[in-house]
């Protein structure tokens, strides 16, 4: 049975966030909330965890492009190819935000979750509990979204409902309160320029 956990975004407690981390860290799966909706993730280095989160979301890996929780820009040369300044200025002037910015990955991103085409959606959500959890990590988190099983309601956005649904399936949610249903927009800059492929959440500066 999982763990729920109520952290407040406002002023989130130190041991609580520790709570999660030493989750994390020992393989576990979290539901954790965003500036957008709620995301399922784990460490990206604990791949028997991103298998475990492919079987709940029926996705493929390798099939898919998986995008990761950054807690900051300058982590960004850690997982990814050099990064052309345009496209570093638009990042900058976007996040923290409700983007998703694909980009070629770098050989230090764990191979279970790079694309056939080796790029990788990077993300640093507006969100301080999420990003002082990566922060306290020391790495970055997987992220794919909690969707919903209503045909008219794509995401859940009620962590408790959140929770009744996946308390066998995850070992730690968090409940920050009601979350979002817009996801965050997809940009995709793996050419060099800056292609919108799903619109979504925010306007977008450049």
């Amino acid at each position: 049975m999982a763990l729920l956990i109520k952290i407040y975004p406002e002023n989130p407690n130190e041991k609580q966030l520790r709570m999660v981390v030493e989750c994390l860290r020992d393989g576990g799966i979290i539901v954790y909330p965003t500036d957008t909706i709620y995301g399922i993730g784990c460490d990206i280095f604990k791949s028997k965890s991103i298998d475990k989160i492919c079987n709940l979301r029926g996705i493929k890996p390798g099939k898919s492009t998986f995008s990761f929780i950054c807690s900051d820009v300058s982590h960004l040369s850690d997982y990814c190819k050099p990064i052309e300044n345009s496209i570093f200025k638009v990042m900058k002037a976007n996040l923290p935000g409700p983007f998703t910015f694909i980009l070629n990955a770098s050989n230090n991103v764990p191979r279970h979750i790079q694309s056939k085409r080796k790029t990788v959606g990077i993300r640093i959500p507006d969100n301080p509990i999420t990003l002082e959890i990566v922060r306290m990590l020391g790495n970055p988190i997987m992220s794919t979204s909690v969707h919903d099983d209503d045909d008219i309601i794509e995401y859940t956005t009620d962590p408790e409902l959140i929770y009744e649904k996946f308390s066998n399936s995850v070992d730690l949610v968090i409940d920050a309160g009601m979350g979002g249903n817009i996801p965050s927009t997809v940009l995709d800059c793996t050419d060099g320029n800056v292609t919108i492929l799903r619109e979504g959440k925010g306007i977008l500066r450049l």
